[in-house]
């Protein structure tokens, strides 16, 4: 008995040495350089889950640390991380100082996201925020230095599908749903109309990007109508002080298409520019050698100068300007060499001329505060040019916000107005039933990140949003994340989200805009709802930085927009029109779906990296009960990658994925199919050389027979589900100096 009290009073002496021995962290956070207080800057105590923020004045408190060896890291927006123990004793009553140093290396800026619009890490946001970084983007510019669609094919829950065999036309696809859903944006402004239809992603380079960032699910609160399945920013480079780039990048592929990109950049204290220019050169491919090309003619300029200017009060003004020609050209063989006859005739062609005028104005205060004001116009040209139709559109596009963001303590507040619209003009003569249509839609929004404990944030935010045809949509969303512990993160939040009708369809054959009415009367905007959560889990188990995350998903769209044959009565012909069918847009009366779950893991130990991912997707028209499954949206994905840097001057790759079984329009199924690709990088002083095979096994969807339906001189195409380029290999060098 006398043992059992003795041992209880040891314990109990102990808890209260410990208590007695528990003081309050004290400090104020400077930036080093300038020794003016630092506010939001997060201060985190390891192994104990405790932390702080720091206020207006640089100050934070810690309460109840005991007394010893103490490891602290503390972290802010454009600061280099501070991670490092002392020994705290708590007798001293005076503040520690801790001084911050300036982010120089570029390393920095992949793991800042400005999607959240308060440029905060990834790992302190509620909602969650996937980023491509520096090295995953210079990587893919010697991959594929035309554009991104490949690199963004690679992120578990995106589907890059082909929509037109002849122009070779891409759709992105998030969690299931079409790419109309998706809102892309460069540095935070919207960057496509609707009659850029497929084109977006197969036009931006990966030279000119920093980084890019992708929210997965509804993301309309902050970002507007459109965003319903996800939001994507592309983040441009930016000059570095001290810093010059001067690069180039040079490729050539198995299936005849050139590269020529180059960037330029500079800084010094008061101004900065940057300078982007690339060129495309693609000829026409028959891969399976029936007549008709598999890989379109493409020739394409894209220029991007930058210009940045420096304010002494902490401001920094942006002014960017954009062109980009592209000539897209595919179908007849015989016609795109120029022998067209009775019995070849067959061409679609698509000419595109964007230029486009940016402006961003920021404001960083002394308390924390920061004031944004940006605004860009679009102006775009576009002909579609067939054997049989013909039509030229241009659309004028804006967008304009003011924002602030201010971090306080415990709260990281954003809020702002915005006013964007689109203008679409045909050029006449045409001979397309669409009618003209010009919108625009003004703005409210407001979000606050409430860091509740060291544990638990919630984030919560409302939109409103006035449209001059389509009426009110309020937005809410909401966010939580909770800290299980240092190595278990839990994320859960949904939202609404709306889409305003447009007239141009990805999906649709541009021959069939000849016969494209525009919209039934009384025609309403879509309206939605997505929910997700997700759990990551994150260690070092001998030596290996393992990553665990699991995803579960749910979108609903109701009442979606699709186009449908109608019965027209044309004025100058009584009467129906007996030989084609009229299309215009309808809502339908249920709604479509997409729900699923995205796993992978990840293991990283120098010189090796693993990554292995699936996703399921079960995305269904609830309206259509004959064939209720989207269609061409694979069930069952998986992605696999192993990379190897057996020094800092080599490096292999290998990748591989699965794409099970897609649904057509029809309702029958499709194969299931493997991809593999092969990638081989060298450097050499300062350039660098990269050899990359894709599709390795050669699969296509055309090597069983022709795609081209008859008749030949105006075919018609099925749906794609699978590659039809077939294997390619490409050569790139890319000089940095």
């Amino acid at each position: 008995m006398f043992k059992k009290i003795y041992t209880l009073f040891f314990f109990i002496s102990i808890l209260f040495v410990q208590i007695a021995t528990a003081q309050d962290l004290h400090g104020i956070i400077i930036d080093k350089a300038e020794g003016t207080p630092l506010t939001g800057v997060s201060i985190k105590v390891a192994g104990i889950n405790k932390g702080g923020i720091s206020n207006e004045k640089g100050e934070f408190i810690i309460t109840n640390i005991a007394a010893g060896s103490i490891h602290i890291i503390i972290s802010h927006t454009g600061f280099e991380i501070l991670d490092t123990s002392f020994q705290f004793t708590g007798k001293n009553n005076s503040p520690l100082i801790i001084g911050l140093i300036a982010a120089k290396e570029e390393l920095e800026e992949v793991i800042i996201v400005s999607s959240s619009r308060t440029n905060s890490r990834i790992e302190d946001l509620p909602t969650k925020v996937e980023v491509l970084g520096s090295e995953e983007v210079k990587e893919e510019n010697g991959i594929k230095p035309g554009n991104i669609a490949s690199l963004l094919g690679d992120i578990a829950g995106i589907q890059i599908q082909q929509t037109s065999a002849a122009t070779g036309n891409a759709d992105m696809r998030i969690q299931g749903l079409q790419g109309k859903y998706t809102q892309i944006l460069r540095d935070g402004m919207p960057l496509f109309g609707g009659y850029a239809g497929s084109f977006s992603i197969l036009q931006i380079p990966p030279l000119d990007l920093q980084q890019i960032e992708l929210v997965k699910g509804a993301s309309s609160t902050l970002y507007g109508g459109g965003a319903i399945a996800g939001m994507l920013n592309l983040i441009s480079k930016k000059p570095k002080l001290g810093k010059p780039e001067k690069s180039l990048t040079l490729n050539y592929s198995s299936l005849k298409e050139t590269n020529f990109n180059t960037f330029f950049s500079g800084r010094n204290k008061n101004t900065g520019y940057s300078l982007y220019a690339g060129t495309t050169q693609q000829k026409e491919v028959d891969v399976d050698k029936d007549g008709f090309s598999d890989v379109p003619a493409v020739k394409s300029v894209f220029v991007h100068p930058r210009f940045f200017i420096y304010g002494k009060d902490n401001s920094t003004i942006t002014l960017g300007y954009t062109i980009n020609y592209e000539d897209r050209n595919g179908g007849d063989m015989n016609v795109l060499n120029g022998s067209t006859s009775s019995t070849h005739q067959f061409f679609n062609q698509n000419k595109t001329l964007r230029n486009t005028v940016d402006g961003v104005w920021e404001k960083k205060y002394s308390d924390g505060g920061m004031l944004t004001a940006k605004a860009n116009y679009s102006r775009m040209n576009r002909d579609i040019i067939t054997n049989v139709f013909g039509m030229k559109g241009k659309q004028g596009s804006w967008y304009s916000e003011l924002a602030y963001t201010k971090k306080y303590t415990v709260h990281n507040l954003v809020m702002g107005i915005n006013f964007n619209g689109e203008n679409f003009t045909k050029q006449l003569p045409d001979s397309s039933l669409l009618p003209n249509d010009a919108f625009t839609t003004l703005g409210g929004f407001i979000q606050d990140d409430w860091r509740m404990s060291d544990v638990l944030t919630l984030q919560s935010g409302l939109r409103l949003d006035h449209n001059n045809t389509y009426g009110n949509f309020l937005l809410p969303r909401m966010s939580l994340m909770y800290k299980v512990n240092s190595k278990v993160t839990m994320r859960m939040g949904g939202g609404a989200g709306y889409k305003t009708p447009s007239l141009f369809n990805s999906e649709m054959d541009e021959r069939d805009y000849h016969y494209l009415k525009g919209f039934l009367p009384g025609i309403q905007s879509e309206k939605s709802l997505g929910f997700n959560y997700d759990i990551n889990y994150k260690t070092r188990v001998n030596h290996w930085e393992l990553t665990l995350n699991q995803t579960v998903f749910y979108n609903e769209v109701n009442h979606p927009i699709v186009y449908s044959p109608v019965k027209y009565f044309d004025p100058l012909y009584p009467g129906y029109i007996p030989t084609t069918n009229i299309y215009q847009y309808t809502n339908e009366t249920s709604s479509l779906s997409s729900k699923g779950t995205e796993s992978y893991i990840q293991a990283i130990k120098a010189p090796y990296e693993i990554y292995i991912g699936y996703v399921y997707t079960d995305a269904k028209r609830n309206y259509n009960a004959t064939n209720p499954h989207l269609p061409l949206i694979a069930k069952h994905k998986m992605a696999t990658v192993f990379a190897y840097e057996l020094n800092e001057d080599f490096k292999v790759g290998v990748e591989s994925s699965y794409t099970g079984k897609q649904y057509l329009d029809n309702g029958t199924s499709t194969d299931s199919y493997l991809f593999m690709a092969v990638m081989l990088k060298y450097s050499v002083g300062k350039a660098i050389f990269v050899l990359n095979c894709e599709n390795l096994f050669d699969k296509r969807q055309n090597k069983n027979g022709s795609l081209v339906i008859p008749p030949l001189t105006n075919p018609s195409f099925p749906e794609i589900w699978a590659p039809l380029d077939g294997r390619v290999i490409n050569l790139s060098m890319h000089l940095k100096w």
